[in-house]
């Protein structure tokens, strides 16, 4: 029994080196960011989800199993947590391998590339259960056993098929994957009966194509992983442009003779 917690004890160490270790910068990332964040602060609302363009070491492993820009999300929870605060509100509630479910300042992905996907349609009454679903798991934290969750992302790019890197997300099915995927976001959104995918039994399946997507929908929902790039794919989201979003006009801009 000893030699059995000591083991433990020993893995839980070596995940969270390994946690700690993927969650640096990559030097090979260089950010963009297109929007100031103030005008991403006035587009933002309640039940909108920022998808991050990541620059962290493990960023790119993410970017390279989903094929897509994104590689982390956090939901816009407004003043929920901070109504009466005096300096910057932490308005943004994600999930981080480390410290686990944490609330953050909008400033902290300043200089990243992000994008805004909101929820058609969300009635009131259940977007005030969402932002309290979410809220509720701040200071959850993820069990660190499961390092070859892990292990696997400290190779950026593997030779591996393009039809198989998704499922490379559910190796090892632990909480660290939870919690360098979107699952809960997801989990909070199903809570109220919203859809992030389509469910495919719905749609005729003929090409090639629509079949690999389908057979990618049920792989994530029979193992409940879901990623960034699910919210700005998923038919259910709007994706708004803070730039466009307010009295933009093209013939005020200024161009370079």
């Amino acid at each position: 029994m000893q030699n059995t917690q000591r083991s433990y004890s020993l893995l839980e160490r070596l995940g969270y080196w390994l946690a700690r270790y993927l969650q640096k910068e990559s030097s090979s990332y260089k950010p963009i960011s297109v929007v100031s964040s103030h005008r991403l602060k006035d587009c933002l609302m309640p039940g909108d989800i920022l998808l991050v363009e990541g620059s962290l070491r493990v960023s790119v492993a993410i970017k390279y199993l989903t094929q897509s820009t994104w590689s982390h999300a956090a939901i816009y929870v407004g003043d929920k947590i901070d109504p009466d605060s005096a300096t910057e509100q932490r308005c943004l509630i994600e999930a981080d391998m480390v410290e686990g479910v944490i609330a953050v300042p909008l400033s902290k992905y300043a200089s990243s590339n992000t994008r805004i996907c909101r929820p058609v349609h969300l009635r009131p009454e259940d977007c005030v259960k969402l932002i309290d679903n979410v809220v509720s798991k701040l200071g959850e934290q993820y069990d660190m056993k499961s390092a070859i969750d892990l292990l696997r992302y400290l190779l950026p790019q593997p030779p591996i098929p393009v039809r198989w890197r998704r499922n490379m997300l559910a190796l090892g099915h632990g909480d660290p994957t939870r919690a360098i995927c979107s699952t809960l976001i997801a989990d909070a959104f199903h809570d109220i009966k919203y859809p992030i995918l389509p469910d495919i039994a719905d749609h005729p399946i003929e090409a090639k194509s629509t079949k690999d997507a389908a057979k990618e929908i049920r792989h994530i929902y029979q193992t409940d992983l879901f990623a960034p790039r699910d919210f700005d794919l998923s038919p259910y989201f709007r994706v708004i442009k803070p730039a466009v979003e307010k009295d933009f006009d093209y013939r005020a801009l200024k161009w370079d003779q």
